[in-house]
């Protein structure tokens, strides 16, 4: 017989089976999702004789993965459950009462776990993780997980700490590295003012282990360092025709991105360098850059990739950019796929929002990239090999990962009134980012507060004055389609839609209801149709953007993917999905695309990697955990030229400025 709980009713919880009617009640209300509340079931059909703390810590941590997190850690949570998982006032109450009526102390959760048969206690250390056993729960330490991310951080733990270790200081050819850093670096003129070249120091560094992380936020240049990292790599080579690089990105938007700066880069460095390095025939070389799914070869319905460990990349050198982006399985998956030979360059912005899934291992990796904490040593491989000097304030005896972790500091293009509210909200000065956009910084900034999300939509089909046009100019390039076409002439009107789709985008907060992508997506629509730009009925249409949500690699689409359905060079067959294919296009039937969305609207985290002329922002309504200073950050680097930020509230921004993203993992304690 099902049991209803009221909500507002006395808690009394003496077994773990009267504890699970309260759990279904609490996904009712949303505070828990039916997945955890099935996964607390679950726990008690394998144990009916569990404490409820036993049965609550599954529920809270199947909760917590899902927010994002490797693992519930037992000590915090009972400090602050509210700070964990972000209830509202009446789920925090029901919550504590709940925990009243169970054991005060973390020890004693702690020692019910350890006793339990579906848990398995280890020490955080990695000479704990080579464990065979199968209980579906582990106990690191004051950290509970499940099994699967508790392996895959003592596997990227155990990757990193390898790669750390092969330190190929001795094998550096010190001064003919020197002389071609000197090369692909020229000191500037005014020595007076000259200050580190952070980005001859990460070329320098990359030298010496396997694995070297840089980041920097938008503009500080690190695909440009990237690509002088392969020049030196190719010019210290002694048998450069036979060295093997891959590219690789989260989404297909980004990997494209990567390989268009990367062969841009070297195109203007062979000009500067002349004949004496084959960069020309390097970027060939080295081919499209992938999505880290198509490079591991992921296969259907199945967690597993062709290449692992087993089943090595052949590679000697892999960039992977947006690494903010990569979770902490995929990155698990990675780092077992790369030969222990090879190099591993993870470039990305710390500050960015992690993956949607759980873990944020860039962030992790990068947690002393701020302060620098060098070594003594590191500070006189740098002197030596690149001739800089890093400033004492940066020097320290810090972890073996601050050694190959580079932070870029200065930005080349993004200096104006949107890189000074990026930094301000950085910071988490919110009355730096109000005035900010109050003053509207030139044209380049607008704030619009409103209880309706109306704003949106005017800005949708028109923009605003002093920004780039909203989706009347895309669709009126749709509409101005040749009527005699040829082959060329079709493709470059097909590149003229893309690109014009480009120059403008809503990114909002959250995916439901008015102020969410879904709401908004319907709204600018109709009022598209409404003015007369969208032609057609039914769900496809000319001129529908759409996103693609699952990777195919049949028809060669991945997630995050964006094209546009256009008709085909013959206007009588049906319509096609176009999508950017490096300096081309390619196009799916869309009777074939199963997987995707309507996207005039995105999420913040579904547009990293992208780039808009003029980016709306659109903050809800409705207070929420999902408002934080990176996300805010992420939808405002997104913007290169115009910013305007659309709020439910006044004291959103605010808010969201006052929450920073908090991550529970173990890896750093792993790492230590």
């Amino acid at each position: 017989m099902n049991v209803v709980i009221p909500i507002d009713a006395p808690v009394s919880v003496p077994t773990a089976e009267a504890l699970l009617p309260l759990l279904k009640a609490w996904s009712t209300q949303g505070w828990l999702r039916r997945l955890d509340h099935a996964f607390a079931r679950f726990v008690c059909e394998l144990a009916p004789d569990a404490p409820p703390c036993v049965v609550l810590a599954a529920a809270l941590l199947a909760h917590v993965e899902g927010q994002g997190h490797t693992c519930l850690p037992i000590d915090a949570l009972l400090r602050d459950p509210a700070a964990w998982l972000g209830w509202p006032p009446e789920g925090e109450a029901a919550l504590r009462d709940l925990l009243a009526q169970l054991p005060p102390r973390a020890d004693d959760w702690r020692d019910a776990l350890r006793t339990s048969p579906l848990v398995e206690p280890v020490e955080p250390r990695l000479g704990a993780t080579r464990s065979v056993r199968s209980e579906p729960l582990v106990l690191s330490g004051t950290k509970l997980y499940l099994r699967r991310y508790w392996r895959h951080e003592c596997e990227v733990a155990l990757q990193v700490r390898e790669r750390q270790a092969a330190d190929n200081t001795r094998h550096v050819d010190v001064a003919a590295a020197r002389v071609w850093l000197d090369r692909l670096f020229p000191a500037v003129a005014d020595t007076a003012t000259r200050s580190v070249d952070w980005q001859k120091v990460a070329c320098a560094l990359a030298l010496r282990s396997p694995l070297t992380v840089i980041t920097g936020g938008p503009g500080t240049g690190k695909t440009y360092t990237a690509a002088r990292l392969l020049a030196l790599l190719l010019a210290l080579e002694p048998h450069p025709d036979r060295l093997r690089i891959a590219l690789a990105a989260p989404t297909g938007k980004a990997a494209a991105r990567l390989k268009q700066s990367i062969d841009g880069a070297l195109e203007l460095l062979q000009a500067k360098l002349g004949d004496t390095l084959a960069l020309r025939a390097l970027a060939a070389r080295i081919g499209a850059a992938r999505t880290l799914h198509a490079l591991l070869g992921a296969r259907p319905d199945t967690r597993a990739f062709a290449r692992d460990a087993a089943h090595p990349l052949e590679i000697d050198v892999l960039f992977v950019d947006e690494a903010s982006m990569v979770h902490l399985e995929m990155m698990a998956a990675l780092l077992a796929a790369v030969p222990s030979g090879a190099r591993v360059v993870l470039l990305g912005d710390k500050d960015q929002l992690a993956s949607v899934e759980a873990g944020a291992v860039l962030g992790e990796l990068c947690r002393d990239a701020e302060q620098g904490s060098y070594t003594d040593a590191t500070v006189d491989f740098v002197a030596a090999v690149a001739g800089e000097q890093i400033p004492h304030a940066m020097r320290a005896n810090g972890s073996a990962m601050a050694q190959q972790t580079v932070m870029l500091r200065e930005s080349r293009r993004f200096g104006g009134p949107i890189g000074q509210l990026a930094l301000a909200v950085n910071a988490g000065d919110a009355p730096a980012a109000a005035a900010l956009l109050q003053g509207g910084g030139d044209g380049a900034l607008q704030r619009i507060d409103g209880p309706t999300a109306a704003p949106v939509i005017t800005l949708a089909l028109d923009g605003r004055p002093g920004a780039a046009g909203g989706y009347r100019s895309y669709l009126e390039a749709v509409a101005a389609r040749p009527a005699h076409a040829d082959a060329r002439a079709h493709e470059a009107w097909v590149r003229t839609v893309l690109t014009g789709f480009e120059r403008f985008r809503v990114l909002c907060a959250v995916r439901e209801g008015e102020w969410g992508v879904e709401g908004l997506n319907v709204a600018i629509e109709r009022a598209l149709a409404a003015a007369g730009l969208l032609q057609g009925r039914g769900e496809w249409y000319e001129g529908r953007p759409v996103m693609v949500t699952r990777n195919d690699r049949s028809l060669g689409v991945f997630n995050g993917d964006i094209g546009i359905a256009l008709q085909p060079l013959d206007a009588a067959a049906p319509l096609r999905a176009w999508f950017p294919d490096g300096d081309g296009v390619r196009s799916v039937g869309v009777s074939r695309l199963a997987d995707v969305v309507t996207a005039y609207a995105m999420t913040v985290h579904k547009s990293q990697g992208s780039e808009f002329d003029h980016t709306v922002l659109v903050l809800p309504a409705t207070p929420g955990r999902v408002l934080t200073r990176e996300l805010v950050y992420t939808g405002i680097t997104r913007a290169r030229s115009a910013f305007t930020l659309v709020a439910g509230r006044s004291a959103a921004l605010a808010e969201a400025l006052s929450h920073r993203t908090q991550r529970s993992s173990g890896l750093q304690e792993l790492l230590a």
